[in-house]
């Protein structure tokens, strides 16, 4: 289809009065959804909506315990953020395998999350975090917001619980407790310009060798990422031993789905789950 109405607004209830009227395509830092047009995996709708001059849709803030990070928020912007490295270094680190820096450059957070890739660089260490996401539209002449969980908004490759009219307009991430440890590993032919062949955040409480409030989020080895729910209710108020890290290591082994593709075999994903989450757990329990 031929574009034929272009806009730029620059205040957020302008940009969803566009988009309640349906049929259109809605542009951030362009790095997914050109390549994406240009190939006609995903053609351009009738109508394109630039959102990059949208302020309201920008900055990284603190507001009472959890962080609020504008949908435009760059790649390299989340990675310098003082805020994300304090409270979120797993989020920090998973830029540094995201594309190049000119990719970092450009590419939104929010188009990250909206591109629902199952191997998407920073969605797993989100998942972790217990990130949701906050919607905004225009249903009935004034804006409404709601939010949902990361984890639920995002169902499959390329697909989301957006509606239509709804434009996502932060991601919000609470502080985490005191005592909360955090990794994030990718596995991939090169460190970065490379899709994930596995990705695995974790994120948990450690008192006294004993881990709670575990979080395991997986990328490449399901539709969508998920959480090893599991995995995390083998480790769930206990004590890190080798032998539960290891029984650990094999739930996550098992309870992946992931596909053979060009990066990787079946076997060897799960291979690659039961030896990095074996790995990420003794480091934890040696640190």
């Amino acid at each position: 289809m031929t574009v034929e109405h272009y806009y730029a607004p620059k205040h957020l209830d302008e940009a969803l009065e566009v988009l309640r009227a349906g049929n259109a395509t809605i542009l951030a830092g362009g790095t997914d959804v050109m390549p994406q047009s240009e190939s006609g995996k995903t053609p351009l709708r009738k109508t394109l909506v630039n959102i990059r001059r949208i302020a309201e849709l920008t900055g990284i803030r603190l507001a009472k315990n959890e962080v609020r990070i504008g949908a435009l928020t760059t790649i390299s912007e989340m990675m310098a953020n003082d805020l994300i490295r304090k409270h979120f270094p797993i989020l920090a680190e998973s830029g540094d395998h995201f594309a190049s820096e000119q990719i970092r450059n450009a590419g939104t957070l929010g188009g990250n999350v909206c591109n629902a890739s199952p191997a998407g660089d920073t969605l797993v260490p989100m998942l972790a975090l217990d990130a949701v996401v906050e919607l905004a539209a225009k249903p009935n002449g004034s804006v409404e917001t709601h939010t949902t969980p990361l984890g639920s908004f995002l169902v499959g490759p390329g697909k989301t619980r957006r509606a239509q009219g709804e434009l996502l307009v932060a991601i919000r991430i609470p502080v985490p407790p005191a005592g909360q440890v955090q990794r994030f590993f990718k596995f991939g032919t090169r460190p970065a310009l490379d899709i994930s062949a596995i990705a695995i955040g974790l994120a948990a409480v450690k008192t006294k060798g004993v881990l709670s409030h575990v979080r395991l989020a997986y990328g490449a080895v399901a539709p969508a990422i998920m959480r090893g729910s599991k995995t995390e209710a083998v480790l769930e108020g206990k004590r890190l031993t080798p032998e539960l890290i290891e029984q650990a290591a094999q739930a996550a082994h098992d309870e992946v789905k992931p596909i053979s593709d060009v990066r990787a075999s079946d076997w060897y994903r799960r291979e690659l789950m039961h030896n990095i989450v074996k790995r990420m757990l003794i480091d934890v329990h040696e640190h």
